[in-house]
């Protein structure tokens, strides 16, 4: 007899990317296709996640990591990352629940890696630290301009009344943002079997689709109702 849907095989997911282009949006709408399907899954994001992975994010995001320089901020996200694996992540997917991330270790190798000038090999000896083993299932890139993708922020706030600030990244200069770009873009030439890079640069509703598309090829039991 065939395992009920929400008994398949647990998958963890994550959304890259530079600013301002729809990760968590798409994180919400890939979480109501999987509820269709009946499948559990959970939504988290990076930095963030947890009580303390929080308290992390928020002191970094906050600017006040910022004089320390990359090599600190890539140690407090690997802290952050430790206490996200540990009681979130990796628990939801023992007990069969999928994982939705918006952002992991990706960004650590973009923002403090290949654009902040952190040595690899600290990335690399932070990753496995935090990561203990979990690694995404499937990542999906999505891709943008990086003034495209100011553009929409600023005239979504406009809609929303609200006024343009920006995080510790997000006030970063347009040519930073451009080798941030190129950044995810070379992670995921390096990465192809969990990679796939996605334009962003299209309907919320049409990226929906392919994104959609995208996991029930990589995850053919969604389609078949067959256990993974």
């Amino acid at each position: 007899m065939l395992e009920a849907p929400n008994r398949r095989q647990a998958r963890f997911i994550t959304f890259e990317g530079g600013e301002g282009v729809g990760k968590s949006t798409q994180v919400k709408r890939l979480l109501a296709n999987l509820a269709n399907v009946s499948v559990d899954a959970v939504r988290t994001r990076e930095p963030g996640g947890t009580p303390k992975a929080e308290a992390i994010r928020s002191f970094i995001l906050q600017g006040r990591s910022e004089a320390w320089g990359a090599g600190a901020e890539a140690v407090l996200f690997a802290a952050a990352r430790y206490d996200h694996v540990t009681r979130l992540i990796a628990p939801n997917l023992a007990k069969g629940t999928w994982v939705i991330s918006d952002r992991f270790c990706d960004s650590t190798r973009a923002y403090q890696g290949l654009t902040g000038g952190v040595d690899s090999k600290l990335i690399d000896a932070l990753e496995d630290l935090a990561l203990d083993g979990h690694t995404p299932d499937l990542t999906i890139v999505l891709d943008m301009d990086p003034e495209t993708a100011f553009k929409r922020v600023a005239e979504r706030a406009i809609e929303d009344g609200l006024a343009l600030t920006g995080d510790r990244f997000e006030k970063e200069e347009l040519d930073w943002h451009k080798r941030l770009r190129d950044s995810f873009l070379d992670i995921a030439r390096n990465n192809t079997d969990r990679c796939v890079v996605l334009s962003a640069n299209q309907a919320e509703e049409s990226l929906e689709r392919e994104i959609w598309n995208t996991v029930q090829s990589r995850f053919p039991e969604l389609q078949t109702g067959i256990p993974a």
